[in-house]
């Protein structure tokens, strides 16, 4: 882990320690710069289609965005650079984007640690200002070229790489069920036959109820299931369509709710939680396939962290007793003995989810935002809902700037010119005036 990555992990930590200052949630996860970057790009998207009709948003549009949100966010704008277009409803966008997913990134985090560094005095200020340059050089190149995969090691990296997404979308969802991009990332992983319309479905059904995709389709699957006659969804609702595979994804998710409910100890329940998804991602695969030794040697790896993780704690604990006994639960607390149960088991979560979201971003920009990386689903592609509205495609990004470019230019009024022959000019209103007269 590179120095500056440790700062950032050290930033968040101190968010961790003082959570109630900063969020209403404990469950509050950490936004990566990738992640960072997509919710950017979604909320460009959701301006164009408010403004010309349709969900879309080229790469010069997210650059330009990008490069002026960082710079405005860290309060190190120059003074003459310009806003790009429609700057202001992406930037509302963007932070409803994060409230609604119960995310906050790496910039307001930093700024919230910035605040309480200035009473620690073992913070310097060489690390704020090395944070500030990490995250406005993360992203100065867009790189649209992807990793060789044809060779055994390139196979292997990528291979590798798309199970520890895959992985870690589970374990965000888990500790956080507003997380719309973990869910949109691993709802048809394996395949459950949900594609683009189901998501699209579900997504407007959030909408109008106000709530997350995943809490949803939880409240579907528990509709169908529990509700009766006169709570069941009506039989027009498109949500019916894709019950099996909304019910088979909720059973899955319930399942490692029990694990973190039932087992007690942060380090079992961890490993518990990894097998149980690994062994559902590679189900009917042969255990000598690739994509089962890179699953198997992910998990076996995530789990020494989250083993790791657990020991840091309790190191970290013993650091700070006082040698006084923990005050004793509340005669009035009913059912104080499950009060917490499975609170350490997700707290290793999140600091697993930490150390993910502190670790710096690949290479293949472009790819993110547009393919589909690691077979994960383009996010532009599935939060565009399958039937475009009627309205006009928004014009390319270079045609805009010319047209507001000459919008703003100024007008010279041109004098009118008269002569001897001023009766034949008919559409001068005063010339007519004159031949009325005679």
């Amino acid at each position: 882990m590179s120095s500056v990555q440790q700062r950032i992990l050290d930033m968040i930590r101190c968010f961790r320690k003082e959570w109630r200052l900063y969020s209403d949630s404990e469950r509050t996860t950490v936004c990566s710069i990738d992640s960072m970057l997509v919710a950017l790009q979604l909320s460009v998207a959701e301006v164009n289609k408010k403004n010309h009709g349709d969900f879309n948003a080229s790469l010069s549009e997210v650059v330009l965005s990008w490069n002026y949100f960082l710079l405005d966010k860290l309060a190190i704008l120059h003074k003459n650079m310009e806003a790009p277009e429609n700057y202001v409803d992406i930037k509302i966008a963007y932070d409803n984007f994060l409230r609604c997913c119960n995310m906050l990134d790496l910039i307001d985090i930093y700024k919230k640690w910035r605040a309480v560094s200035l009473e620690n005095e073992s913070i310097s200020s060489v690390s704020t200002y090395i944070l500030g340059i990490h995250l406005c050089n993360s992203f100065s190149s867009f790189s649209y070229l992807q990793s060789p995969i044809t060779s055994n090691i390139g196979r292997e990296i990528f291979l590798k790489t798309s199970k520890n997404k895959m992985l870690y979308a589970y374990l965000s969802l888990l500790a956080n069920s507003k997380n719309d991009l973990a869910f949109a990332y691993i709802l048809n992983i394996p395949d459950r036959g949900l594609g683009r319309e189901a998501f699209t479905d579900l997504k407007h059904a959030a909408r109008k109820r106000q709530m997350s995709i995943f809490q949803m389709a939880t409240s579907f699957i528990r509709t169908i299931e529990l509700g009766g006659k006169g709570y069941a969804p009506s039989s027009d609702d498109p949500l019916r369509t894709h019950v099996k595979g909304l019910s088979q994804f909720i059973h899955f998710m319930d399942k490692l709710e029990e694990i973190i409910g039932e087992i007690p100890d942060p380090r079992l329940a961890g490993g518990r939680i990894l097998s149980t998804i690994k062994m559902h991602l590679i189900k009917g695969r042969n255990s000598k396939d690739p994509f089962c030794q890179a699953a198997e040697e992910v998990v076996k790896d995530l789990d020494l962290r989250i083993k790791n993780i657990k020991n840091f704690q309790h190191e970290a604990m013993a650091a700070n007793s006082t040698g006084i006994s923990p005050a004793r639960p509340k005669v009035h607390s009913i059912n104080h003995g499950t009060a917490y149960c499975g609170r350490d088991t997700v707290k290793s979560l999140l600091a697993l989810l930490d150390e993910a979201a502190a670790s710096p971003p690949p290479n293949s920009k472009a790819q993110l935002l547009f393919g589909e990386e690691f077979g994960f689903p383009s996010t532009i592609l599935l939060f565009r809902s399958p039937v475009q509205s009627s309205g006009a495609s928004p014009k390319a990004l270079r045609q805009r700037i010319e047209i507001a470019a000459r919008e703003r230019e100024p007008k010279l009024k041109q004098p009118l010119i008269r002569s001897q022959f001023a009766c034949t000019y008919k559409d001068d209103p005063d010339n007519s005036i004159k031949e009325s007269a005679l």
